[in-house]
């Protein structure tokens, strides 16, 4: 679906569109509706309070499909993506103690929320705290996308590309930064 499909289902459905397709996709979703807010088609404050709810509904989608796989996935199947017994109980300490840390982090930095989400959900992360700090998170994220779309909003279709590029970058960055730490530890452990 185009940007300018998206503007012309929101302009005529409103709030009520514009929940579900915050849900598939948020961030220039909020922009694209911010933008309108700013035109007159809907309220800024109800804009910002369905993007957040819908951004938390689709958390929530990430953190059960997370919780459910290993119930349902073949051990064969877990192993090859690497969730051993052994890394299932190392991710759900880590999740039991850095759990509310690691979920920020995966929300601001966009590029690596959808696997964040899924490693809460797979953990077995306490569900009220998975959405307090998602909450945490979410609010700045959708203030900040918010904050673009009523001011620049016109520019739709380059901030598309903006936040595409800008994700792509922190996630080179978040991967580079995983090989160090991994490299870094590695040689501790041997």
């Amino acid at each position: 679906m185009g940007l300018d499909t998206v503007i012309h289902l929101i302009q005529t459905h409103g709030l009520l569109l514009l929940a579900p397709i915050a849900v598939l996709e948020g961030p220039i979703v909020t922009v694209i509706a911010s933008y309108l807010a700013r035109l007159g088609y809907m309220d800024i404050y109800a804009v910002f309070v369905v993007v957040v709810l819908a951004d938390l509904v689709g958390d929530a989608i990430f953190y059960e499909l997370g919780r459910a796989g290993p119930r349902f996935l073949p051990a064969r199947w877990l192993n090859r993506i690497g969730l051993s017994e052994d890394r299932l109980e190392a991710l759900t300490a880590h999740f039991r103690y850095r759990g509310g840390r690691t979920l920020v982090i995966g929300k601001l930095t966009h590029s690596a929320g959808m696997l964040v989400l899924v490693a809460a959900g797979a953990s077995r992360m306490n569900f009220g705290l998975f959405l307090w700090y998602n909450l945490l998170g979410t609010v700045p994220k959708s203030l900040f996308f918010a904050v673009i779309g009523y001011s620049l909003g016109f520019a739709y279709t380059a901030i598309d590309g903006w936040i595409f590029r800008g994700s792509i970058l922190l996630l080179i960055l978040l991967i580079l930064g995983g090989i160090w730490w991994v490299v870094r530890h590695r040689r501790r452990w041997t």
